[in-house]
């Protein structure tokens, strides 16, 4: 899309009331009225790779739902997302519900096609799972990517009975096959209890920093975020949020809820201080709205997509806007 093209925005709200019409993400077009998108946002409803409560196939309509209140402008990042590129609604990937690898190869392809167009993607899980397959597709095109992982746990564990694919491993697997780039890694919002000390050990061993949650309240969001942009520095950027980094009070609907976690408003401010980095795909998960209350958690997670998809936006226009001026 050249500067002369106008992206398609949302319904129109003062003519569509919020809540009528097909619940797209910020009521934005489906990819398939527009043709082509700068920033994809797809939801994978897939949730066979949980170790405790079930439901987050349900997340990425939840979100869905809890973002028709969206408005086209971002004041805190002061950009209209939806004006400077050119957004939509990818849909769902269908995946296998009885077959993990299968459903691990399904959305590898999906996002190799996806990215084929150019597009970033902004993904609504799902369980963690889907993070392992993202990350493969996002580092055939850009190589080792840095990886900021929002998240109460590490998921850096070996297996769960035995299985090598699961909400808890994408994170091992990622390092194990070389496609995150180990001098930039970094777990945000952790906190609880562990099976023991040597999980730090064989976290630490893989090249991951640690901001735990106590962390973020005792430094700050605007200490933590220059923490990490230092961290990340010019690399390509994956950032990887499971809702439950957020304390049980601001996302009940979840599968994992520990005590003891960082707020939204915490969470949205740390995302806006890394607005300088290089963002190529983020993807928001285990938002499960069976545990949830007054869509607390969803609204928490439409809110987060929102300043992700609003980050990858402005920078979409400031190169559209450098190549054009070349």
């Amino acid at each position: 899309m050249s500067s002369n093209e106008t992206p398609r925005g949302p319904v129109d709200s003062s003519r569509i009331p919020r809540y009528a019409g097909p619940a797209t993400f910020a009521r934005l077009p489906r990819l398939d009225e527009v043709g082509r998108a700068d920033v994809a946002v797809v939801g994978v409803p897939f949730d066979s790779g949980v170790s405790y409560r079930p439901g987050a196939r349900f997340g990425g309509n939840a979100i869905r739902e809890a973002s028709r209140l969206l408005r086209p402008y971002n004041p805190a990042q002061d950009a209209s997302p939806f004006a400077l590129a050119q957004v939509a609604d990818g849909g769902d990937i269908a995946v296998n519900p009885f077959n993990i690898n299968e459903a691990v190869e399904t959305v590898e392809a999906a996002a190799d096609d996806l990215l084929g167009t150019g597009a970033r993607l902004m993904t609504l899980g799902g369980d963690h799972t889907i993070a392992l397959p993202l990350l493969r597709s996002v580092a055939k095109k850009h190589g080792p990517v840095a990886l900021l992982h929002f998240d109460a746990h590490l998921d850096t564990w070996d297996t769960y009975f035995g299985a090598e694919y699961t909400h808890g491993t994408p994170f091992r697997r990622a390092v194990e096959e070389g496609i995150l780039d180990t001098s930039a890694l970094s777990h945000v919002g952790t906190r609880g209890p562990l099976y023991g000390k040597q999980d730090l050990t064989d976290d630490e061993k893989m090249g991951f920093g640690i901001v735990t949650s106590a962390d973020v309240y005792r430094r700050g969001a605007d200490e933590v975020a220059d923490q990490l942009r230092q961290r990340i520095g010019d690399r390509p950027l994956y950032i990887s949020i499971d809702i439950d980094c957020l304390d049980p009070a601001h996302a009940p609907g979840t599968g994992t809820p520990e005590a003891g976690g960082m707020t939204s408003r915490e969470l949205l401010e740390i995302l806006r201080g890394l607005a300088s980095c290089n963002l190529v795909s983020a993807d928001v998960v285990e938002v499960a709205p069976a545990y949830d209350h007054a869509e607390i958690t969803s609204v928490a997670a439409s809110h987060t997509a929102y300043e992700l998809t609003t980050i990858m936006s402005r920078q979409i226009a400031a190169a559209r806007e450098e190549n054009e001026g070349k």
